[in-house]
């Protein structure tokens, strides 16, 4: 009886939970309340709050349901481990390609979604934070976590493979994550002026492709070819 008990329970929160996706997928989380939920669910006002105590509960809830499903952090190691050290371009252009089936897995809405938890991040700092700090290590992005890996993969890199890069791993790694969040945007933003995702699922599968382009130059130091000859001349 009490395994049905908690079955119930659990049942009614991924109720409320799917319908706060479907709330933010709508809206920015920083305009959602819980009222808004409530409306979503159909359920009374004291049903709700048997489930979750307010909104930032919930947010916990969503944050973790999109970080445990679409972590690629092991998709990443599973890439370096083949590829290994000295076929890194080889290495660099898969990684670019899975980041882009990745964001199309994700599919816009969630992708909408994660866009609006950095956005929350952003315009409320310290409530961010306590939310953060409840779901504590996987409240953490799969971006961010995946970014220790890259960054200890390309160390290697250029270390074993003596590459003299055009810019520092730290700049290499800033110009991903930017990149990787304009890429959502772009997603995000394509997917919304048409009648269908087809047409938005080729954008992150060619704006990748640019994005391997432009790292294995970089990391081969090819920039720093053409600035040693200029200071020469």
């Amino acid at each position: 009886m009490a395994r049905v008990s908690q079955d119930y329970y659990e049942n009614k929160r991924k109720e409320i939970m799917d319908a706060a996706y479907r709330v933010c997928v709508r809206k920015p989380i920083t305009s959602v309340a819980m009222k808004d939920i409530i409306e979503e669910t159909g359920y009374s006002h004291g049903a709700i709050y048997k489930y979750y105590k307010d909104f930032d509960e919930v947010i916990c809830d969503l944050m973790l349901r999109i970080n445990r499903q679409y972590s690629f952090d092991d998709n990443l190691k599973e890439i370096i481990s083949q590829y290994g050290i000295d076929d890194w371009q080889n290495a660099v252009r898969e990684i670019c390609s899975m980041l882009a089936k990745h964001m199309v897995h994700m599919g816009t809405d969630l992708v909408r979604i994660s866009l609006y938890c950095s956005m929350f991040a952003v315009s409320e700092p310290e409530r961010f934070s306590q939310i953060s700090e409840k779901i504590g290590e996987e409240s953490i992005s799969p971006m961010l976590k995946a970014i220790s890996t890259l960054k200890k993969y390309l160390e290697t890199v250029i270390r074993k493979c003596k590459l003299r890069p055009a810019r520092s791993v730290d700049e290499i790694i800033s110009f991903i994550v930017t990149y990787y969040s304009g890429v959502e945007d772009s997603y995000v933003i394509s997917e919304a002026g048409t009648d269908s995702e087809q047409t938005a699922d080729p954008i992150p599968r060619q704006l990748f492709s640019v994005l391997a382009d432009a790292l294995i130059p970089m990391l081969a130091g090819i920039g720093n070819e053409k600035k040693q000859k200029g200071v020469k001349k």
